[in-house]
């Protein structure tokens, strides 16, 4: 009995450190998270096409050793700024649930706007991979830190970064560079504070959230961060970004919407959001500040 309850461990352990493998490097992509002022260099971020995860479930599990299943829904009458504009829409929301078997179920979710191109092909490749993410898979690309490179006419990145070793998977060929980073020490969590934390999504906006999370913590969900300490800071950066864009919003009516609309474009923000990424958010803050004292002039 003990020998089989041990080779049975040993066997998960194998599995979950397969799936934990890093992607080959030839499905790694990057996308540009936010630029700088000119648009001249970005932030990028390392992600996979959902293509890679089902490979490697395929793989590992074969074809009828694992299922997913999505759920959707809507939310209607969201009003957001898109290309300068105020615009009525709304979003696309989806569960996806993961059974692999012998290891279990898990779900997440994901959400796109509606007027988005693709929006439910968006939502649903979101909500896979985080899904697919609770089983180990990508968890190892949460370990990257916020990396800026120069961007071409398109926006695009002019050159992508290397890969450092710890990102390859195991006999990988491709040359590699820098070293692992530390290790965040992980301990007591409070649940409260998880709430309190998830309870700042809706306030602030996707973008700004979602930036937080991951460059503080390299994780994309509340529940997710490592420890009490790292938690209370978090909320603490919530708070400011809230006050920001509370800020924001006050001075956009006390100058109006054609000043408002009349920054936003000497700015050449573009937002997927009314507020895209906190870089942005000072910016226009600073911006709309002076604008309001001139008008008060």
């Amino acid at each position: 009995m003990a020998t089989e309850e041990a080779k049975t461990t040993a066997e998960l352990d194998a599995l979950f450190r397969a799936l934990a493998d890093p992607f080959d490097p030839a499905e790694i992509k990057w996308r540009v998270t936010h630029t700088n002022h000119e648009g001249t260099r970005g932030a990028v971020i390392a992600y996979a096409d959902p293509r890679a995860y089902t490979d490697r479930l395929n793989q590992l599990f074969t074809p009828t050793g694992w299922t997913r299943s999505f759920e959707v829904s809507t939310l209607s009458a969201i009003t957001r700024m898109k290309r300068d504009k105020l615009i009525q829409t709304g979003k696309v929301l989806v569960t996806c649930t993961l059974r692999i078997a012998g290891l279990g179920t898990q779900s997440d979710c994901g959400e796109e706007w509606a007027d988005e191109e693709n929006a439910m092909t968006s939502a649903q490749a979101q909500a896979f991979k985080r899904a697919a993410s609770c089983y180990g898979l990508r968890r190892y690309l949460y370990n990257f830190r916020e990396m800026w490179v120069s961007l071409d006419d398109h926006k695009q990145p002019v050159q992508v970064p290397a890969l450092p070793k710890w990102a390859l998977p195991a006999g990988s060929t491709q040359p590699a560079s820098g070293s692992k980073p530390a290790t965040v020490q992980r301990g007591p969590i409070d649940q409260k504070i998880t709430a309190k934390i998830e309870g700042f999504r809706s306030a602030l906006g996707e973008p700004i959230y979602g930036e937080i999370l991951y460059l503080m913590a390299k994780v994309e969900r509340a529940r997710d961060i490592p420890n009490a300490q790292l938690q209370l800071q978090i909320a603490h950066w919530m708070e400011r970004a809230l006050r920001g864009i509370e800020k924001v919003r006050t001075l956009a009516e006390q100058i109006g919407e054609p000043r408002f609309t009349a920054v936003v474009r000497r700015l050449q923000v573009n937002p997927t959001a009314p507020l895209p990424d906190l870089e942005t958010l000072k910016i226009l803050a600073a911006e709309l500040d002076s604008e309001a004292a001139r008008a008060a002039a």
